[in-house]
């Protein structure tokens, strides 16, 4: 492995955070004292796409890439050596040459309402503005709340909290794990039952990705792998790839382990909420294979259950 390790991340406040996060675990698996790290672990801040889009949807934009694109230029023109991401803004298939290295660790998968008339959704008043820029979050909100007006709420946590506590709508939803990673945990109303609103595909879980053929990373980032949550985000990732789901397919998953039994909730509605379709299945000690395997099938049979109505063509 060459040195220093360059670290390629957004330059957002939550992508920088989530960057430490892993060059400690790095440098720990290095053998490096705390001292060391930025020499000898630089993370390289990057504007993406995505963060430079702030007037429209992602699924307006182009879809979960607009937030990787640069980092995988970077990574196949050797400008850096490993990225990392919130695992939900990866797309369900990794481009030639980048494999998902490892996934070091998940935090919280639920939603968090944030909101400072209301302690619950189902308190916000008739006809409330609800600011999001998650399609599968708008569909999940209207299906519970038709009643709600859905505007565009696009920047990082801190600025969409700001626009927030200046009135620009009443409410909006953010992912507990973010907030934690921010330290603005506080600033959380309620948590959403994730049974009632499952979370996006992988949130929570941070995602390491390399070169495919760059063993000395490889290795290194292999020590950095948690086994249950890989096969857990194989899981998820599965229904995506079968579901044919994007940001512009409003699509939802939720994994738990129960002893040695991995369960898999999966939905996909509307973008208008108006319908919504839903299965749940598990398989037990399952390796990485079989979990995908399990979403895969839930995907397919997903699609054919919803039929004509499907929100993407089948």
């Amino acid at each position: 492995m060459t040195s220093p390790f360059r670290i390629g991340a957004r330059a957002s406040p939550l992508s920088m955070a989530q960057a430490k996060r892993v060059r400690a675990s790095l440098g720990a698996a290095l053998g490096l004292g705390a001292d060391q790290h930025e020499a000898a672990l630089p993370i390289l801040p990057m504007i993406t796409a995505g963060d430079r889009l702030q007037d429209r949807s992602l699924s307006e934009a182009g879809g979960k890439g607009l937030f990787t694109k640069e980092l995988d230029a970077a990574l196949l023109d050797r400008r850096i050596d490993v990225a990392v991401h919130s695992l939900k803004d990866l797309p369900s298939a990794m481009p030639d040459g980048i494999v998902l290295a490892c996934v070091p660790e998940r935090e919280d998968v639920r939603d968090a309402l944030i909101c400072a008339s209301a302690a619950r959704l189902e308190d916000l008043p008739q006809g409330a503005v609800l600011g999001t820029a998650s399609l599968r979050r708008q569909a999940q909100a209207l299906h519970a709340r038709p009643d709600l007006s859905i505007v565009t709420l696009r920047g990082n946590v801190q600025t969409r909290l700001s626009k927030l506590a200046d009135g620009k709508v009443a409410a909006t939803f953010l992912a507990l794990a973010g907030l934690r990673r921010l330290g603005l945990e506080d600033a959380a109303a309620a948590l959403l039952d994730p049974l009632a609103m499952p979370p996006a595909i992988g949130q929570g879980a941070l995602a390491v990705t390399a070169r495919a053929g760059d063993r000395a990373a490889l290795e290194v980032l292999a020590r950095l792998e948690q086994p249950l949550i890989r096969t857990a985000i194989e899981a998820e990732r599965g229904f995506l790839a079968a579901a044919e789901g994007s940001c512009r397919t409003p699509i939802a998953a939720l994994t738990a382990w129960q002893g040695s039994r991995l369960n898999l909730l999966c939905e996909v509605l509307t973008p208008d909420g108006r319908h919504r379709w839903r299965m749940e299945s598990w398989v037990e000690n399952p390796d990485a294979a079989a979990a995908r395997d399990l979403g895969e099938r839930l995907g397919r049979a997903l699609r054919v259950e919803a039929g004509s109505a499907w929100p993407l063509p089948p």
